[in-house]
């Protein structure tokens, strides 16, 4: 099944390690992964995408710059393990119609980091650069892969692996000609729908908006009450949290005023980094999402809600200017590849852009 699903047979040497010991790490150098999945711990698909496309975007740092293929790119390299070094190995499979014969290529960070080629091919399949790297390996930039040592191990980390079954892709909720066309045009809260099809039942937790704005002492802005209506508390692109507006413990003020705290205190003591004034001082920061790498996104609360611009408090660069586009247009912007402030996460040119505009709702009670 899993051969099926990549549309490429895997070397017999490969298959033969993965049934006699599952997922290991040989020589306590180097983690060999197999197909399986560990709950909350691994997947080998999700862990695929993620190696190949983080080896292209990080050779772009180095000689050649341009990253080679990868799967499923004909002929492109495929990731099958890792080095405690972090480095990661593929097979290069464009040199032959049998696994068997596909050599070993290396992606060596520490090589990338020094500005150096960091690819190289061994030349020689699985058990042969195994056998090798018991004496050493050379690799790019000066480094070494191994000496190995003879003991194999079942990989910590996935002691209670289990088969990989490839999952059902699941019909779009919008058809994707919808969303390619969201993806090239159009503006405002219907695009967004159309590009990130929303969750049945958004999560708000329990409460009213009339409450929260008495309880904050100011409204807030109606393009913010139509997206938090429609999509609710959650997770877009798997980086930017929106929490949710009413609840007992997580709830709008209880996110602001602990943002706003701890800006204050920083502002305190290094005022020339933390420039803004905070809500509810005259045209202050009111903060309602935030990062996974803890970058505040908000209001500079001047004149009329409706007239809020946003901005972004980053958390490792200096303060910037205020936005100058709407909330939906910001998410629109920045799911097609194009964000309009430089601390939301680029694309690569070679990423399609679907593939990450999603959202994922908060893991709670839906608002009914």
């Amino acid at each position: 099944m899993t051969e099926s699903r990549l549309g490429l047979r895997l070397p017999a040497d490969y298959k033969a390690i993965a049934s006699a010991y599952g997922p290991v790490d040989i020589g306590d150098r180097i983690w060999l992964h197999i197909p399986c999945t560990q709950p909350e711990g691994f997947d080998y698909g999700a862990w695929l995408r993620e190696q190949h496309r983080w080896a292209r975007i990080s050779s772009r740092g180095a000689p050649p710059y341009e990253p080679p293929p990868f799967h499923p790119v004909p002929g492109g390299l495929l990731a099958w393990g890792s080095t405690r070094g972090t480095d990661l190995l593929f097979w290069d499979t464009s040199v032959s119609d049998d696994p068997d014969a596909w050599p070993v290529v290396v992606f060596c960070v520490d090589a990338m980091r020094a500005g150096v080629d960091p690819w190289r091919n061994f030349g020689m399949p699985l058990l042969e650069t195994l056998a090798a790297a018991r004496e050493g390996l050379d690799l790019p930039g000066g480094g070494r892969l191994g000496p190995l040592g003879r003991r194999v191990r079942r990989a910590d980390l996935l002691l209670e692996a289990q088969p990989w079954t490839p999952p059902v892709p699941k019909p779009p909720r919008v058809p994707e000609h919808l969303q390619r066309t969201a993806l090239a045009e159009g503006s405002g809260l219907e695009t967004l729908r159309l590009l990130v099809p929303p969750p049945e039942q958004p999560v708000l937790g329990d409460g009213e908006w009339e409450q929260l704005f008495a309880d904050l002492g100011t409204r807030l802005p109606e393009e913010y009450l139509a997206i938090m209506n429609l999509y609710g508390a959650g997770l877009w692109s798997e980086w930017l949290q929106f929490e949710p507006p009413f609840g007992r413990h997580q709830n709008f003020l209880a996110f602001a005023g602990e943002r706003i705290e701890g800006y204050c205190e920083l502002r305190d003591d290094y005022p020339e980094s933390f420039p803004l004034a905070t809500w509810p001082e005259p045209g202050g920061y009111l903060p309602f999402a935030e990062s996974i790498d803890g970058d505040g996104l908000g209001w500079l609360t001047v004149g009329e809600p409706g007239d809020w611009p946003l901005i972004v408090h980053p958390r490792h660069m200096d303060q910037g200017p205020p936005l100058e586009c709407g909330l939906a247009d910001l998410l629109l912007g920045w799911l097609r590849g194009r964000p309009a402030a430089v601390e939301f996460p680029h694309l690569d040119p070679l990423d399609d852009p679907l593939e990450f505009a999603e959202f994922r709702p908060w893991p709670g009670k839906a608002k009914r």
